[in-house]
């Protein structure tokens, strides 16, 4: 064994062992694993660290020494060894023959082990050769695998170059077959289309069929399609046939329209399920469309025409025999001349101005409700106002002609101005004949009310057919408001014009309760302002307006002719009364007429109190307002001397007020009509009897007149008050 030293690190080599193991067979590896082993004993063994003296160099510095040898001192192996005094020369002995126990004892063991190496080596080999089949087998796989991609590659590209050709197969199949299909008549049809009624559903179906079948021939025979020449003349002399078969179907319902006592709206939804056959017709020969459309136009136009011209004749039969005229005028006096066959005086001319259940005509349920009966009602001897009939003329013609217009739009297929100019092809002769026969009625018509009904009769129904989406009466609304209109602003200025020609001195005996023409006014001005509420109309306002200002003036006129004062104000209250309470009965209380006379009335009343306060109580009533105004310039020492004159009023109060006013009440309650405004007019003049008695009061409790020993014979106000109450009447 060899050991030697470089750089601090011991190395210990031995030949013997190396011998050793190739006497025992040992491999290499079995060599190398022995010096690592080796190797990692000696690692155990302190060495000494020389750091990095260099022995062999010519530069050889003690100074240098002593460092290293300093360094090493310090090692703590090396301090133990040299505090213990161990001979390092004996202790490298004793480390070197330890190595080479151990050397022989790991020698020992590998030779007992050779046995099993070998016998792993002997299995690496044969590993070894095993692997290089299996390298054999996978070179082959690989060269197998590699020939299999390509033959994949091989089947999708035949793949994808046989889906091409199918689908382009298929495509020309669908194409062909469809073309095919179309152009095949199959004997179905045939057979149906000859054979089978019209109005039978598999007639329907295959007129459908053959309806597409004759769109793909002209489509067809646009591009050149050989192809089409083979079909035809089948589908030609098939055409032909379908098309006199609805021809016949269609006229024999039109023609069933004509016959008597026909419900005319069961035929029509008989077509209504069989459109489709106008439309084939349209669409294939139009000659014969055009033939059956004017068949039907001429047909329903008869029948509409016939219909509403006898139901208006008959409707005018069950109309009222009594009817305005002329000199039913707001401001015919009474006493006007008549005749022997003259009609009913003015109590049955009132009913001209009074709405009464007229107004009914105009709400939901009646407006809307089922037509008038005119046999019926002559049988039940039943008489209606023009409006009544005018309602159930129009709303049946309103009914027909929504069903009519929506018939020949769905039947017809027609929209737009084509079904309105269609529709007035129908409609147009009764329309017609509607507004001739109103003309007519209205030119000699002087029933105010009844003509504003009408009116509103007809924006109501403007509003239904606006609802319903139904233009085609539109026009015809338009026409009647026309003559409607202006005919009821000429009425009513004939009537304010009646008023204002009235000459009091021809209306016979005067009388302070209302007057017949105020109450006229009354109930026809309250009519109006009531029905045109819902659709108002600033004309018809403006003529009320002169309306009301022309009896008012009348008013004026006839109180005018009374000879005393109170008399006329009893006049003016009664009429102005009367006629507050009417409107207020219809109109709004916001309306203008019901505000006019309210401040008429009010003002009208208070003076009236003042009238009938001054007999009795007039010298007191002079006094205090005499006083009053002496009293506001600083001046009531002027009435110093009237002690005379003081002392009367108080006396004459004290002793006849309670029969005064017993007096004033029972003659107000005679002199109103209207027991409530009489209470009010007796409660206002109590009211202000005592307010003028607080005055009284009020001057002589002055400086001037405390000394005055009549103050102490004044009524005390509040007894007079509790007595006054006494005297208020209720009702």
């Amino acid at each position: 064994m060899m050991m030697m030293a470089d750089a601090g690190v011991v190395v210990v080599e031995t030949s013997s062992g190396l011998s050793d193991v190739n006497t025992a067979g040992s491999t290499s590896a079995a060599l190398a694993s022995l010096h690592e082993e080796m190797k990692c004993d000696l690692e155990a063994v302190p060495a000494l660290n020389l750091g990095e003296l260099d022995l062999t160099t010519n530069e050889f510095i003690l100074d240098e020494v002593d460092i290293h040898i300093q360094a090493n001192l310090e090692d703590d192996l090396v301090k133990e060894a040299l505090k213990t005094g161990v001979d390092l020369r004996q202790y490298s002995k004793q480390v070197e023959s330890e190595l080479q126990r151990i050397e022989q004892a790991s020698i020992k063991d590998y030779i007992k082990e050779s046995q099993n190496i070998a016998s792993l080596h002997n299995q690496i080999t044969a590993c070894d050769s095993i692997l290089e089949r299996m390298e054999g087998m996978l070179s082959g796989f690989q060269s197998d695998l590699s020939s299999i991609s390509s033959e994949i590659q091989t089947l999708q590209q035949q793949s994808v170059s046989m889906n091409v050709r199918l689908k382009n197969r298929q495509a020309v199949r669908s194409q062909l077959s469809q073309l095919v299909d179309e152009l095949v008549v199959p004997s179905t049809m045939i057979s149906v289309i000859l054979e089978s009624p019209v109005t039978e559903q598999e007639f329907l179906e295959q007129l459908h069929e053959l309806n597409n079948k004759i769109n793909f021939a002209k489509e067809l025979s646009f591009r050149e399609t050989l192809a089409c020449s083979d079909i035809q003349d089948i589908v030609d002399r098939l055409k032909i046939k379908a098309v006199t078969k609805i021809r016949e179907f269609i006229l024999q319902k039109i023609y069933s329209f004509r016959k008597p006592m026909t419900n005319y709206q069961i035929p029509q939804n008989t077509l209504l399920k069989y459109r489709f056959f106008y439309q084939f017709l349209l669409a294939n020969e139009r000659q014969v469309a055009k033939e059956i459309r004017d068949e039907y136009v001429g047909t329903m136009s008869k029948i509409y025409y016939s219909y509403f011209k006898s139901y208006s004749g008959r409707l005018m039969k069950v109309q009222y025999e009594e009817v305005a005229d002329k000199d039913d005028l707001m401001g015919v006096e009474d006493t006007a001349k008549k005749g022997f066959f003259s009609k009913p005086s003015l109590k049955s001319r009132n009913t001209i101005f009074t709405l009464g259940q007229r107004g009914a005509v105009l709400s939901p349920a009646e407006l809307e409700g089922p037509i008038l009966i005119p046999h019926t009602a002559q049988r039940g001897d039943c008489r209606y106002p023009y409006e009544t009939l005018f309602r159930s003329q129009h709303y049946a013609l309103l009914d027909n002609g929504c069903r009519e217009f929506l018939f020949i739009s769905d039947f017809f297929m027609v929209a737009g101005n084509s079904a309105l100019d269609l529709f007035n092809c129908i409609m147009g002769k009764t329309l017609s004949m509607f507004l001739k026969s109103m003309s007519t009625y209205v030119s000699d018509c002087y029933d105010s009310i009844a003509i504003f009904l009408c009116i509103h009769i007809i924006l109501r129904f403007k509003a239904i057919t606006a609802k319903r989406n139904i233009p085609a009466l539109d026009k015809y609304w338009e026409a009647v408001l026309e003559l409607l209109w202006p005919r009821f602003e000429l009425i009513l200025e004939m009537n304010i014009q009646s008023i204002r020609d009235t000459d009091p001195q021809k209306l016979g005996v005067l009388d302070t309760r209302p007057h017949y023409i105020t109450r006229r006014y009354a109930e026809f001005s309250s009519a109006i302002v009531s029905i045109n509420q819902t659709f108002p109309n600033e004309r018809t306002n403006a003529l009320l307006g002169q309306l009301q200002v022309e009896v008012e003036n009348f008013v004026l006129k006839m109180a005018a002719e009374f000879p005393s004062r109170k008399d006329q104000l009893i006049f003016l209250i009664n009429n102005y009364d009367m006629m507050l309470s009417v409107l207020m009965e219809r109109a709004a209380d916001d309306s203008k007429e019901v505000e006019g006379f309210q401040q008429l009335l009010l003002a009208r009343t208070q003076e009236f109190i003042e009238e009938i306060l001054s007999p009795p109580f007039g010298g007191m009533i002079a006094f205090v307002k005499e006083s009053e105004a002496l009293m506001e310039k600083g001046q009531l020492d002027r009435l110093k001397n009237d002690e005379a004159r003081i002392t009367q009023l108080v006396r004459g109060f004290s002793s006849t007020w309670k029969q005064s006013v017993e007096a004033l009440s029972q003659d107000v309650m005679r002199s109103f009509t209207n027991f409530k405004n009489g209470t009010s007019i007796i409660q206002g003049a109590l009211t202000q009897l005592i307010q003028y008695y607080h005055g009284f009061h009020k001057v002589l409790s002055q400086p001037t007149f405390r000394s005055l020993a009549v103050r102490s014979e004044l009524i005390n106000l509040h007894h007079l008050m509790v007595e006054v109450k006494k005297h208020k009447p209720n009702f």
